[in-house]
């Protein structure tokens, strides 16, 4: 079977003996921490001290030329068996060749370097090597001859160039450093090429040359940084003629270029250095009219701070201004719904004050209506008619075309679909300052008419009641509340308009209808308000009567809470005082009795129809137990005391959506005195039972 599974190609083993078996992951019982900490620092140090001290091989002295010649046959075999084995890794070449330079063999190391060059010419880190070998050692002419070769065979590597220049420059061969340069300059190299000639020439004192090199280099770059470089070397020699003349070319050229901004801006200061401003004027104009807006910005900041500079207030002010509204223009141009831009295009020219160009971009403004008739697209294009309103009434004070710009704003809004209460308020309140009242109520009309809304209808109706038009008040609140019978403070309000106007069973009416109503966005305020304005009017039986008529609705524990403190505090007489002292302590006596009537039908409910409420349970017997302490001397706190709960810390176990456990949690639960004498008897229950079965047992 074995050799059957054999495989040759894995030397007859089987796959299941060349398997690799990891060790089984060990599982940590103990995730806590060790009391000694070890840090990644003390770790390494450790590891350092252990370290084993390096083996290096003993030095060997050298007596005789017989040993040296050994020692050197030793070490070419070694290298050329390296060589043999290792051709194309240039670091082993170059370690041969410097070896035999630093046993003076001049001839052996240039058979190296040569021999490492048949391999790989185009390295030329080899060129520079050895090169250097050899202007080192002084072999100039031998030096020559390996740059010559190298810039032959590499005329694309800058730094061969720069290194054979250098070498004749230091040796003083001027002429011969020229001669590479131009041989160099044939082959069109990058600007830094053609700027390092012009130095070297610089340094010289060769100005014509120099000139002519820029000639040459603006040719063969035309890009605007080079024209700019060949305009200050002219301006630097004191050639003002030449340097206009390098800037004119330049902008005939270039005017079209991406960066012709940075061409016009470097004329533009040219001309300012020379004092002539109105050049500079005429050049930043042409430019800000021939570039395009989006690559201007440099320019424009340029234009103005050379007119804050050289201008006077109006060019400085048309400067800044124009810049803006360009920069303006072209973002709405890009995107016209865009309404923010708008608004700070507005801004700024309304800070200039022209009326006929603040409407026309009003105008333009208002043409971009949303696509689509959703709210939510809506909302920042609205504030663009409301602000055209109040600048047409605020700042140009027209009042006809104000009135215009309200009604084809509310005209323009599909209101079928959604609407906006801020502009019908705003036509309402513009007309009311107007002092056309009719206006304002025709607006308001069709407001609720087209698109009732809550602050419509509030707003109009303190506008009556402003006005004491009681009896257009109450047809507002109806409207209002046919329009929303469930709105809570329509109701509230409505009730509280006839209670300050004395109507008290026009008042009680309105609450009773709004109790009546099947659905409430907020019942417990509107039985809050009938059951105040019941206290406030002294109707006691009323207030116990609806506080009745709330529980038979809802059992919640603020309703229970509240109904006790009326009947403990608030349901005794406005006229205490003129009762005798013993009546009035009667009458406390009977408020406490009604008071704990209502906690104890309170206690009832939550032990026999709702138990799983214990904590509201609680809650109502702290209560309670807080009011008999607020009651003195009349107050019995043991009452409540032996009601009291035991509140008992408990855990119990977390289930997950997927039914899994996932731990285990801590909560509070209450124990009542007569659950504690139920888990008692259960107790007893069970020991009997066991007693009897242990009896059968032992009788049988």
């Amino acid at each position: 079977m074995g050799s059957k599974d054999a495989d040759p190609s894995l030397g007859y083993l089987t796959r299941k003996d060349t398997e690799v078996k990891l060790p089984r992951p060990t599982r940590v019982k103990n995730k806590t921490p060790a009391p000694i900490q070890i840090t990644a620092e003390q770790i390494l140090r450790e590891a350092r001290e252990r370290q084993e001290a390096e083996i290096r091989p003993p030095k060997q002295k050298i007596t005789d030329s017989t040993e040296l010649a050994d020692y050197r046959l030793r070490k070419r075999k070694e290298f050329e068996d390296l060589i043999r084995r290792v051709r194309w890794n240039i670091s082993v070449w170059i370690k041969y060749a410097q070896w035999e330079e630093s046993q003076k063999d001049f001839n052996r190391a240039r058979s190296v370097w040569e021999r490492a060059l048949e391999v790989d010419y185009r390295n030329h880190t080899l060129w520079l090597k050895y090169a250097e070998v050899e202007m080192k050692n002084k072999f100039i002419n031998h030096a020559r001859n390996v740059w010559d070769r190298a810039v032959t065979l590499l005329p694309r590597v800058d730094q061969l160039w720069y290194k054979y220049i250098h070498m004749e420059e230091m040796l003083g061969n001027v002429a011969g450093a020229r001669q590479i340069f131009e041989r160099w300059m044939n082959w069109m190299p990058d600007q830094q090429g053609w700027l390092s000639y012009i130095k070297f020439e610089l340094r010289y004192n060769e100005i014509d040359r120099a000139r002519q090199i820029f000639e040459r280099f603006v040719q063969c770059h035309p890009k605007v940084s080079a024209w700019i470089r060949y305009a200050k070397f002219e301006m630097k020699n004191g050639e003002i003629g030449r340097s206009r003349n390098v800037y004119e070319r330049a902008v005939e050229k270039l005017a079209d270029d991406e960066e012709a901004e940075q061409l016009f801006v470097a004329f533009a200061e040219f001309e300012e250095r020379c004092k002539e401003s109105e050049r500079a004027r005429c050049i930043y104009k042409f430019a800000l009219d021939h570039i395009p807006k989006g690559r201007a910005e440099d320019l424009y900041r340029k234009f103005v701070g050379f007119e804050k500079q050289y201008g006077d207030k109006e060019g400085i002010e048309d400067a800044i201004v124009g810049k803006r509204r360009f920069q303006y223009e072209e973002e709405v141009r890009k995107n016209p719904l865009n309404y923010d831009t708008w608004f700070d295009y507005i801004k700024l020219e309304e800070s200039v004050g022209n009326n006929d160009r603040t409407r026309e971009v009003y105008e333009r403004a208002i043409a971009n209506v949303p696509p689509a008739e959703e709210k939510r697209y809506w909302q920042r294009y609205i504030y663009l008619w409301i602000n055209y309103a109040l600048y047409e009434e605020l700042d140009a004070g027209d009042v006809e075309r104000t009135r215009d710009v309200y009604r084809e704003c509310l005209k323009l809004i599909p209101h079928k679909k959604f609407s906006f209460a801020k502009i019908w308020l705003l036509a309402a309140q513009f007309e009311i300052r107007q002092l056309n009242l009719n206006g304002a109520r025709q607006i308001l009309g069709s407001a609720i008419g087209k698109a009732p809304k809550d602050k419509i209808f509030k707003k109009y109706i303190e506008i009556e009641l402003q006005l004491c038009n009681f009896d257009r008040c109450r047809k507002l609140y109806e409207k209002y509340l046919e329009w929303s019978p469930e709105n809570c403070y329509a109701w509230s309000k409505y009730a509280e308009l006839e209670r300050s106007l004395a109507e008290t069973d026009r008042a009680r009416a309105i609450f009773e209808l709004a109790i009546a109503q099947t659905a409430l966005d907020m019942p417990e305020l509107l039985w809050k308000a009938y059951i105040e304005f019941e206290k406030s009017e002294g109707e006691f039986e009323r207030t116990r009567e609806l506080y009745e008529r709330l529980l038979g609705r809802t059992k919640h524990l603020k309703v229970w809470i509240s109904y006790a403190k009326f009947e403990a505090f608030d349901s005794k007489e406005d006229d205490e005082g003129d009762i005798p002292e013993d009546d009035a302590l009667e009458q406390k006596k009977q408020s406490i009795q009604r008071a704990r009537r209502v906690f104890e039908e309170a206690i009832k409910y939550y032990r026999m129809s709702a138990p799983e409420l214990k904590e509201e349970r609680a809650m109502l017997l702290e209560e309670w137990l807080s009011m008999e302490s607020s009651f003195g001397e009349l107050g019995d706190a043991s009452l409540v005391q032996a009601k009291l709960p035991k509140k008992l810390k408990k855990r119990r176990q977390i289930v997950s959506d997927d039914g899994l456990a996932t731990g285990y949690e801590e909560f509070y639960d209450y124990l009542f005195p007569e659950e504690a004498q139920t888990t008692n008897l259960k107790i007893l229950e069970a020991a009997y039972k066991w007693k009897r079965q242990k009896i059968s047992t032992d009788d049988e």
